[in-house]
């Protein structure tokens, strides 16, 4: 397919794929939809001769709103710059960008709860638009059902008075069957009964408790609900896969993808997006970058794009070093040639080659674990008589890589708040070895000092960083490796956004260099990019990492076992990843919880028959086998053991060649306890993995 960059004027939409070039023109002000006959299909409508007119492409499905020259500052911050977009019917368009970049305000200017600082944003007098914003507002004293049909439509206030008055004794039964009689007409029992569905499937089953005894988890499924019931040709959701469980996604997933209408997104999930999106875009350094297909096909096009942008840096910098060789050989700035080839010089050597914040691999820097890590022993806990947790057995040992997944509220926090010490257990025993630093990155933003600028905040925890090869890293290198540039350091933490905050508490729980890592829902808000940098982190980490994620794509880069909580206070384990676990699960997490809030998980036995263990009268679980990363290490394990033990052997003989040098002495009795420390963990490893393979072949 082939490839048009356009920058048209000032503005600042940029193509990639085989589509029709925009026109320049003046900025709209006024705009009218044309006529059927006059519709031709274009991506982003663009400036026709004719005054009010956009041509639309050929063929090709009516354009339901379009946003035109749009820009927004917040003080000194620009976030958007003549941003250029259009939505036809039928478009699924994916939104994404760092945090900070401004998804979240454009979201909100197209869906008009938010006015541009210039620009204009014109959609059809039939278009709806329905929004989910990140942070909805909702009236306490409502029910859930209430707060679904509180949109202000014609059909929602008819749903709404024919509640009001079957709930009301003063009703006359005329009234009634007046009301029921409107409700046939507009078919309206559907819409009610299809909320009251949507809702059962988000996980929320009581349709009458009130919105003040919510969660916050549930509170936004409950918007999410009334967003999807509410009719509309445009449905705006800003992350709507927060605060939702696995089956929820996938349900969510489906029910998109039958759905009649367009939809413009923001979410990090990217299985989601390859899912459901036909479109993406991209807020990139204050371009738009719009890709015809899924996420799948958003990367292979955004790795082309920089390999043209790469070529493109290196002739900058070729032809910046013919001019500065030219300027050196003295040539004098008097005529109009040579003055304009010094302003030449001087124009290339501004350029940034695009503003990229430079993608360094980060050594994952962490202390050093001792042989025991954290034990736990018959743990049981229950909230209000509802068994939480039961009779739970568990042994973390060193690279350990465990994500836990299940239904909302069933525990999956509330265990991760018990292996950290948060939490009390009601019974059972929790053991945390001496050397143990745990870091604990939680689904709330602590406290921040909004006063604080982004770097002294770091600097509290740490002003340098020492890497697994030694290395040190300052604070302000370390933010920049987690998107913040030098000028966003110096900004105080209250300007950031809310997914700049949570990537700063991410970076500030690392700045610790802990070697256990708790991560309760660490994708939430989080942008695709600084999860890539979250993801590679965790693959050089020297310590062991526990998870509870709703992120698909997230579980399956980062576990290597599943913990399932499946009801009854059972925590049922499943070797591999999130993937291996779905295909080879029971289902018994599929939902089944939305009548009480959720309970919780199959107790992993370390004195069973291992993972594989099938409990009487269940399904039988898939056969043990290892996991890829685990077949890799126990085909080169050996080796690694018998490599580091030559090494200890050879510092042996230095240490003896060196009893009169002190400090020498010293140096190797160092780096024999290192290595020592390495064979330890090493040969644990060779425990457990000979010991699976042993269950690995008898199961076969």
């Amino acid at each position: 397919m082939g490839r048009i960059s356009y920058t048209g004027g000032e503005g600042n939409l940029k193509y990639i794929s085989a589509i029709q070039q925009p026109e320049a023109g003046s900025p709209w002000k006024e705009l009218t939809a044309p006529p059927a006959a006059d519709r031709r299909y274009c991506p982003v409508p663009y400036r026709n001769r004719r005054r009010g007119k956009m041509s639309m492409g050929e063929g090709s499905n009516m354009n339901l709103l379009t946003a035109d020259n749009i820009s927004k500052s917040y003080s000194e911050k620009k976030l958007l710059y003549k941003i250029n977009l259009g939505i036809n019917e039928g478009d699924k368009i994916g939104l994404i960008g760092v945090n900070g970049t401004g998804k979240t305000t454009l979201l909100k200017i197209i869906a008009g709860v938010e006015k541009a600082d210039q620009g204009v944003v014109v959609k059809g007098n039939s278009v709806r638009i329905e929004y989910l914003p990140q942070n909805p507002d909702f009236e306490p004293e409502a029910t859930v059902l209430e707060q679904v049909f509180k949109g202000n439509t014609v059909i929602m206030n008819l749903i709404r008075e024919y509640e009001e008055a079957i709930g009301s004794r003063d009703a006359s039964s005329e009234k009634i069957s007046k009301l029921a009689h409107d409700m046939e007409v507009m078919n309206a029992w559907n819409l009610e009964s299809e909320a009251k569905t949507i809702l059962t499937k988000l996980g929320i089953g009581d349709f009458n408790a009130k919105i003040a005894g919510l969660s916050g988890g549930q509170k936004k499924r409950v918007a999410l609900a009334a967003a999807l019931v509410n009719p509309s040709e445009l449905l705006i959701l800003d992350e709507p896969t927060n605060h939702l469980d696995n089956s929820a996604i996938d349900w969510l997933e489906q029910y998109l993808n039958k759905r009649n209408g367009s939809l413009l997104m923001i979410t990090h999930d990217r299985y989601f997006l390859d899912r459901v999106a036909n479109q993406i875009i991209e807020l990139d350094n204050g371009s738009l970058f719009l890709y015809k297909g899924n996420y799948s096909y958003f990367v292979e096009k955004k790795i082309e794009r920089e390999e043209i942008e790469s070529a493109g840096e290196r002739k900058r910098k070729s032809l910046l070093r013919k001019e500065l060789a030219w300027i050196k050989k003295g040539a004098k700035a008097r005529t109009t040639k040579q003055k304009a080839r010094i302003d030449r010089f001087q124009k290339l050597n501004e350029q940034t080659g695009g503003g990229k914040v430079e993608k360094i691999q980060i050594s994952a820097a962490s202390s050093r674990l001792g042989k025991k890590i954290i034990e736990l022993e018959r743990i049981n806990k229950s909230f209000d008589g509802i068994r939480i947790i039961d009779n739970f057995d568990f042994e973390l040992l060193r690279n350990d890589r465990i994500g836990i997944v299940g239904p909302n509220g069933s525990g999956k926090t509330t265990l991760l708040n018990i292996i950290c010490g948060r939490v009390e257990p009601d019974s059972g025993r929790v053991e945390t070895g001496e050397t143990v630093k745990i870091g604990l990155y939680s689904q709330e933003i602590p406290y921040i000092d909004g006063s604080l600028r982004v770097i002294e905040y770091i600097k509290e925890v740490a002003e340098y960083l020492k890497t697994a090869e030694g290395h040190t890293l300052s604070a302000s290198q370390m933010l920049e490796r987690f998107l913040f540039p030098p000028a966003l350091q110096w900004t105080p933490v209250e300007k950031l956004s809310g997914g700049e905050k949570r990537r700063l508490n991410l970076l500030k729980v690392l700045m610790e260099a802990p070697n256990v890592l708790l991560l309760d829902e660490p994708t939430n808000d989080l942008d695709i990019e600084t999860l890539t940098i979250l993801e590679d982190y965790l693959e050089s980490f020297k310590g062991a990492v526990i998870a509870v994620s709703h992120d698909r794509y997230f579980l399956d880069r980062m576990a290597e076992r599943i913990f399932s909580f499946e009801g009854n206070g059972k925590i049922v384990q499943y070797p591999g990843n999130y993937s291996d676990y779905k295909e080879n699960s029971s289902g018994n997490c599929q939902g089944g919880f939305n009548k009480t809030p959720a309970k919780v998980g199959a107790a992993v036995d370390k004195k069973s028959d291992g993972p594989g263990k099938v409990e009487p009268g269940k399904k039988r679980e898939r056969p043990l086998k290892f996991s890829f990363n685990e077949q890799k290490e126990y085909s080169e394990i050996d080796g690694i053991i018998a490599g580091i033990e030559d090494k200890i052997n050879q510092t042996n003989e230095r240490i003896n060649e060196a009893y009169a040098d002190y400090v020498l002495l010293q140096q190797l009795m160092a780096e024999k306890e290192e290595l020592e420390g390495q064979l330890q963990e090493k040969l644990e490893r060779w425990v457990y993995l000979n010991e699976l393979a042993e269950k690995i072949s008898k199961g076969k």
